[in-house]
């Protein structure tokens, strides 16, 4: 049997950050520091974690006040941060710098009195730190499919679109061509948003299936 091995493959350079954060954090302050949120989606990781003192919460309210707290790579809302400020927590953010770059292009266009749509997965931590990115009296609103653009009752002027960074391209693509179908004038990032390790590992993977009868992933 020929094994054939995806490249590129493991981890990309925002989950290597967050995990060398969390351990640089460990040796500075020693145990226990407090991580909001799995730092990665991968069990043997979060559990090496652990065994070396990391706590992981759901919530800020979990952690005691003026201890040590991570924020993952997915990234926190603006309300996180605040909870985290009033618990005099010491605070590292793990945050993927591509996930920063769509909460600024949120403010930005908010800022600029644009309706920003996110393309997301409802529930997904990295899209419920985007959609709190809002300031006081505006929001985003958060669409995963082509149905979900037909639902828009939106006007076409001041309208501008992000994504989630680690969305499926071709499915995204779908969304966003139904996007500029329906409102010709809303603006597209400066940049695909999708970050550029997801489309190379969903590329490689495009490349084995050519060559595979059966693809384990």
């Amino acid at each position: 049997m020929k094994v054939l091995l995806a490249n590129p493959r493991g981890f990309c350079a925002g989950v290597d950050r967050a995990i060398e954060i969390v351990e640089r954090a460990i040796e500075r302050h020693g145990i226990p520091i407090y991580v909001r949120n799995e730092v990665v989606h991968n069990k043997f990781v979060v559990d090496d974690l652990k065994s070396k003192g990391a706590i992981f919460v759901k919530e800020i309210s979990e952690v005691p006040a003026g201890e040590v707290v991570i924020f993952s790579a997915h990234g926190v809302s603006q309300a996180v941060r605040q909870q985290a400020a009033n618990i005099g927590a010491t605070v590292y953010d793990a945050t993927c710098p591509l996930v920063t770059k769509v909460h600024k292009e949120v403010a930005r266009k908010q800022k600029q009195n644009h309706k920003v749509i996110l393309i997301g997965h409802e529930g997904h931590p990295e899209v419920e730190g985007t959609l709190g990115q809002s300031s006081e009296g505006t929001s985003v609103e958060l669409i995963e499919t082509v149905a979900d653009v037909d639902k828009l009752d939106l006007t076409n002027e001041h309208l501008s679109y992000t994504t989630q960074t680690t969305l499926s391209v071709d499915d995204t693509q779908q969304v966003v061509d139904a996007l500029k179908d329906k409102f010709p004038e809303i603006k597209s990032p400066k940049k695909d948003d999708i970050c550029y390790a997801t489309q190379n590992r969903q590329d490689a993977v495009k490349t084995l299936m050519q060559d595979s009868d059966l693809l384990l992933v």
